[in-house]
């Protein structure tokens, strides 16, 4: 769903809500501890971004970003990645069983390629969006 010359976005093959996007370096960085300083603010700054995308293409309102560092704490790949998963309609109070899958303890279905397309599509859409109302917003701050 994005791409920069340091950079990729893309939908998780084995999501755990509808719209789970994974970003990471294009370099090899094995932790977070790993990534350079340009590299951590351009991440930052598309966490940001992809966010606002996320809402906006899924309609909900509430996520998760996660990012493991090691095998102890549950990292599986290799790679430096954060999680953005969407929550919805899941509530902390008397709602653990859900709040636990949502964080890859249950059972995950495969991403439905039809789907994945279409979602993908609304989250490019969404993107040029926010990236258009920011470089409006910077217009008029310089106003």
């Amino acid at each position: 769903v994005l791409s920069t010359p340091s950079l990729i976005a893309f939908l998780d093959i084995l999501p755990l809500s509808r719209g789970h996007l994974l970003l990471c370096p294009r370099a090899h960085r094995q932790k977070a501890s790993d990534v350079t300083d340009p590299e951590a603010r351009e991440l930052g700054a598309y966490l940001r971004l992809l966010s606002r995308a996320l809402v906006r293409a899924t309609g909900v309102a509430d996520w998760n970003i996660v990012q493991n560092n090691g095998a102890a704490a549950a990292q599986v790949v290799p790679h430096m990645h954060f999680h953005l998963i969407p929550r919805p309609d899941i509530r902390a109070r008397g709602r653990t069983r859900e709040s636990f899958t949502m964080f890859g303890r249950g059972t995950r279905e495969e991403l439905d390629d039809d789907e994945a397309e279409e979602l993908a599509a609304e989250l490019r859409r969404q993107i040029a969006i926010v990236i258009q109302e920011e470089e409006d917003s910077n217009a008029q701050a310089k106003l």
